[in-house]
């Protein structure tokens, strides 16, 4: 396809065939591929590499700006044959074949739609459209060198990674914590709600905004092909959603079936679904319980120096917590906690109270040391930080491992929360 222009008719056949299959649904270019026996044995087509698609596909449509059309066409057929289910790569191949023949107007360039067929496929179409676009404007709107998400205050060392999603860009990034500070690695295109974000009831079909935390990574050979190369949980509904009444569960970040490369923008049951190329980069550097999702309806990018003054506001007021339970002071150290506090087990702040009575009696007099510190900031209709940190005693080589959910309440930080995590 990449040498000299072909006849006429054949020209014509090979339009006809590309459009047809960007009309039928994926499972239907799948099955008919599989019933073609007389075909020659597909060469094995390159390792799956994360980004690598989206990147080969930037680069057709760069190739199509300039106007160097065969050398587009050239690089969308390699990629529609290493990624056969890429519906973008197909896309990109029909309209350079259809723009030899007719002025391409728009990217899917199709009649309009005169049957119920017609207008499922139109659907389709205005999907990939949507996604190409997310794409796209993704790459022209990069983050500022350097800079991370507002909500990454500080991040403790046991923490080698950490995951934010803007669900505005159909964007996730991927950091990586060094001895410098976070460091974005990779960013990928994801889908998110098909009605959206701002997740509040079981069902509503829509992505939770929060801070998250990965618990668990599911064996993919114990889930349905639907998912993909694999799927995490993460911790939905966090202590902040349920105490605002948020309700629903299963909120994973996984791949997606064996025939389809990628979902439209918003398509799914309220999860964050990636290519299986991009999640495998993510099951390989993410571990649970220390990895932090946050998803945010627009990302706020900022130089890590930028909230060093908050940091260290909010460490003097967790410093202050740690004295006074140091000291076996009940009154002051109830004095951190909100009037609405539930710990684990939904236990309320008078039966929490005996707790740390009795945590402070352990002491014995001995200073309490927190460790690996990480603070991590949401800011809606409220103000919260979630706090997690090894407590350790003078003296002791380990302690548990806590994450506190602050408030801002006037001008005081309370805890909402409060639990023994590892």
């Amino acid at each position: 396809m990449s040498g000299a222009a072909p006849a006429p008719a054949a020209r014509a056949f090979l339009i006809g065939l590309v459009v047809a299959a960007l009309l039928a649904p994926a499972q239907a270019q799948v099955r008919k591929a599989r019933r073609t026996a007389s075909a020659p044995p597909p060469t094995q087509a390159p390792e799956l590499r994360d980004g690598q698609a989206e990147k080969r596909l930037l680069a057709v449509y760069k190739l199509i700006g300039e106007g160097r059309h065969r050398e587009a066409l050239a690089q969308a057929e390699s990629l529609a044959r290493d990624y056969p289910n890429f519906q973008l790569a197909q896309l990109a191949v029909g309209d350079l074949l259809m723009a030899r023949t007719r002025p391409i107007r728009r990217m899917g360039d199709v009649p309009e739609p005169d049957s119920a067929h017609s207008l499922q496929a139109a659907a389709t179409l205005d999907e990939l459209r949507n996604e190409s676009r997310q794409r796209v404007d993704a790459q022209r709107s990069r983050p500022p060198a350097q800079s991370v998400p507002a909500q990454f205050l500080e991040l403790s060392p046991r923490s080698r990674h950490a995951i934010a999603v803007d669900a505005s860009r159909s964007r996730l990034y991927l950091f990586e914590n060094t001895g410098k500070g976070l460091q974005l690695i990779a960013d990928y295109y994801a889908s998110v709600g098909k009605l959206g974000i701002e997740k509040a009831l079981e069902g509503d079909q829509r992505t939770p905004l929060g801070v998250y935390f990965i618990t668990s990574r599911l064996d993919p050979t114990t889930l349905k092909d639907f998912y993909g190369a694999g799927a995490l949980p993460i911790n939905y509904p966090n202590p902040l959603d349920q105490s605002r009444g948020k309700t629903g569960s299963g909120i994973w970040l996984h791949g997606t079936p064996p025939d389809q490369f990628a979902r439209a923008p918003l398509a799914t049951d309220g999860c964050v679904a990636l290519a299986n190329p991009d999640l495998e980069r993510i099951l390989r550097t993410v571990e649970p319980r220390s990895t932090p999702v946050v998803i945010a309806r627009q990302l706020q990018w900022v130089a890590p120096h930028s909230v060093s003054a908050e940091r260290k506001s909010f460490d003097a007021v967790l410093n202050a917590w740690r004295s006074a339970k140091s000291q076996g002071d009940m009154q002051r150290l109830l004095g951190f906690y909100a009037p609405d506090f539930q710990g684990y087990r939904k236990k309320p702040l008078d039966e929490w109270a005996k707790v740390l009575q009795a945590e402070a009696r352990a002491l014995k007099g001995r200073e309490l040391q927190l460790k690996d510190k990480s603070y991590l900031r949401w800011t809606d209709s409220s103000d919260t930080m979630v706090v997690t940190f090894g407590e350790v005693a003078e003296g002791a080589r380990t302690g548990p491992v806590k994450r506190q959910y602050w408030a801002r309440r006037g001008q005081q930080w309370q805890i909402f929360f409060e639990g023994v995590i590892g």
